[in-house]
């Protein structure tokens, strides 16, 4: 396990309009707003195209499986972190009939709109806190 304790500086809040990448905007808003570490807090909206990872271990193997759609799905929740200016973010999505998730991949895009709330952490180093093992 690894802990850091910082203050939080500032809160940037980022609105997306209809087609915009979810990636590529937390990517944007973040090197507009000089964040090299921040914690993406929360998330809301809805998509029309979603992408995103999960994890299998099958076998104790661990790799990716990749799924994508094109649906209109609102956004439950969207947090993670952006790492030396690297977005890693998990996302939950829903309609009526299903619900899916995972690590957010470009190609998410907005339906409407949507919110992110990232908060700066500069006397963090995040650097390596998504590398799998031991630190």
């Amino acid at each position: 396990m690894l802990t850091q304790c910082t203050e939080c500086w500032r809160l940037v809040v980022v609105r997306l309009n209809p087609g915009e990448d979810i990636v590529a905007s937390i990517r944007a808003a973040a090197r507009e707003h000089g964040l090299q570490h921040a914690l993406i807090l929360s998330g809301a909206g809805s998509v029309d195209r979603y992408h995103v990872h999960v994890v299998e271990t099958p076998g104790g193997a661990i790799h990716d499986v990749f799924l994508k759609g094109e649906e209109p799905l609102d956004v439950l929740s969207l947090s993670g972190m952006v790492i030396a200016g690297r977005v890693h973010a998990h996302i939950a999505l829903a309609n009526r009939e299903k619900a899916i998730g995972g690590h957010l991949e470009e190609g998410s895009r907005i339906l409407t709109f949507g919110v992110v709330v990232l908060a700066e952490v500069p006397a963090l180093d995040l650097s390596h806190w998504d590398r799998v093992g031991d630190l």
